[in-house]
């Protein structure tokens, strides 16, 4: 697992003449769900894409255990981070197994089929997100969230140390959105994976992450603990709603929303 944690340090990205991230800086601790948290079109997405390198930085740099991303090389990254893209869309047709077989390839020598480890490998992750029994099925056939758990199960049979998730459950339903999260919570806490999540869910951030990044105005405006960060000042100010951060009587936390207010 990684040892020396991944590092932003003064990340700066511009869509031609307007900036979307300035001088944002922060640190992975191995293990943790950081959540990246704030209203859409805040740049969190412009952010994980700087992060496993399909952008890069304009400004700042982002160092992967010592080295600058930017000296890096595509597959030896994708070795370490794996990613669920916000978009699930798939337009051929490979089967299931095939999807998650995709996520062996980084460690897979040029015309050599899979190993017995790889097998393994994507057998365990296809039965973690509970899709052993769609083995042959289409994934162009299947549904939004169908599909959401397969690429999933992807990234995970990459064997990744970093997970990089772009609003995760956008496409699942209510019971899937805490079945998909309570997995990547035990991998945290059983592999040792370390999780970055980008969302503008407000309850499941407090439910899930162990630490929470609120962007707004381009920059990181508060960070720490679900409770340091959801305060009602910080909701109200960046997402113009009237919240509250709550424990619930199960013992998790969550976020009670009452209502949009205006900002003065």
């Amino acid at each position: 697992m990684v040892t020396s944690p991944l590092e932003v340090k003064g990340l700066g990205y511009d869509y031609a003449d307007k900036k979307v991230l300035d001088s944002v800086s922060f640190s992975l601790r191995p293990g943790e769900i950081l959540g990246i948290l704030g209203p859409n079109g805040c740049g969190k997405t412009t952010m994980l894409r700087n992060l496993n390198r399909n952008l890069s930085p304009h400004r700042g740099c982002i160092m992967l255990e010592g080295t600058d991303l930017e000296e890096m090389q595509k597959r030896d990254i994708a070795r370490i981070i794996a990613a669920v893209p916000q978009s699930n869309e798939i337009r051929f047709a490979f089967t299931v197994r095939e999807m998650v077989e995709m996520g062996r390839m980084p460690f897979q020598e040029a015309f050599r089929g899979n190993s017995s480890e790889d097998e393994r490998i994507v057998d365990e992750a296809m039965e973690l997100t509970g899709i052993s029994g769609m083995s042959d099925r289409l994934i162009n056939t299947m549904s939004g969230g169908e599909r959401q758990r397969v690429i999933i199960a992807r990234a995970i049979a990459q064997s990744p140390e970093i997970l990089l998730m772009d609003e995760p459950t956008l496409h699942l339903d209510i019971s899937m959105q805490f079945e998909v999260l309570d997995l990547v919570k035990d991998l945290a806490s059983r592999k040792g994976l370390t999780v970055i999540v980008v969302s503008h869910d407000l309850p499941m951030v407090a439910r899930y992450c162990d630490r929470i990044i609120m962007l707004h105005d381009r920059t990181i405006f508060a960070e720490g603990t679900p409770e340091e960060v959801l305060t009602p000042e910080n909701m109200r100010t960046v997402f113009s709603v009237d919240a509250r951060f709550e424990v619930d009587e199960r013992g998790s936390n969550t976020v009670r929303l009452f209502g949009a207010c205006r900002n003065e």
